[in-house]
């Protein structure tokens, strides 16, 4: 993959391309997001696909808002900004990552997108948050790109109070990590034992879903694969492949 500068100074955030396909780093080799420069709203890491995962349980109005905590390369706004009418609130530490993707990654300008350049951390704890969003998006990664940056028990409750009575949540883990059981069991406790899991896909990632509200226990079978049949054909996304992994796993708490 060849790295190449770029004139203004974005210190440790950095960009490669390949094969049609522009890479965010944060001055490493591990990938922080993707975007296909022709066709700019895919998702095209596997992982970032499985950050939708939600749509199996429910679809946004304009009346929802949804929220994404770590901007990466700005895939899931993107794809979120196309494929919803919500408002879009993004949590960011990172200043140069936003500069980076304004200027690489065609992140959207849109009244309906906000981003929050602050510790997620600290965002979720603020109550402007608190009962507010239906979709929740968990993907915080340093430059190692090993363990989730936020994990505590304290975090994953402060994502509990920033959903709705029917709110949702998404979060990237990497299964070989030693911060995996820590996270899994706090993202449990948070949400009452309200998740489901993902299989690991080849990259090590694993996505788990996390329920506020009733979806779980209502859902059944044959409307996960009903559900899971309408995503592929109107979003393009192999969510037969999610819903057959759903009804294979099962939480680890």
């Amino acid at each position: 993959m060849e790295m190449f500068n770029q004139a203004i100074d974005m210190n440790d955030v950095t960009i490669s391309e390949e094969d049609g396909i522009r890479y965010l780093h944060f001055g490493t080799q591990w990938i922080q997001g993707a975007m296909r420069i022709m066709r700019p709203h895919d998702l095209v890491l596997t992982y970032t696909q499985q950050m939708m995962a939600w749509l199996l349980f429910q679809e946004v109005s304009k009346d929802d808002e949804i929220a994404i905590l770590g901007l990466g390369a700005g895939s899931l706004l993107r794809f979120c900004m196309k494929h919803t009418q919500s408002d879009l609130h993004t949590v960011e530490i990172n200043p140069r990552v936003t500069a980076m993707c304004q200027a690489f990654f065609r992140l959207p300008q849109n009244q309906r997108s906000v981003i929050y350049h602050e510790d997620a951390e600290s965002w979720v704890q603020d109550p402007t948050h608190f009962d507010r969003y239906r979709v929740l998006m968990v993907d915080l990664y340093d430059a190692a790109a090993q363990g989730p940056v936020c994990s505590s028990l304290a975090f994953y409750q402060g994502c509990y109070r920033c959903l709705d009575e029917q709110g949702l949540m998404t979060v990237n883990l990497f299964g070989a990590h030693e911060s995996y059981d820590v996270n899994i069991n706090h993202i449990s406790q948070a949400f009452h034992g309200n998740i489901l899991i993902l299989p690991e896909i080849d990259e090590g990632n694993i996505v788990v879903l996390a329920f506020k509200g009733d979806d779980l226990s209502r859902t059944t079978t044959a409307m996960l694969m009903d559900q899971a049949e309408y995503i592929q054909k109107k979003y393009k996304l192999p969510a037969r492949r999610w819903a057959k992994g759903i009804l294979a796993e099962q939480p680890k708490t």
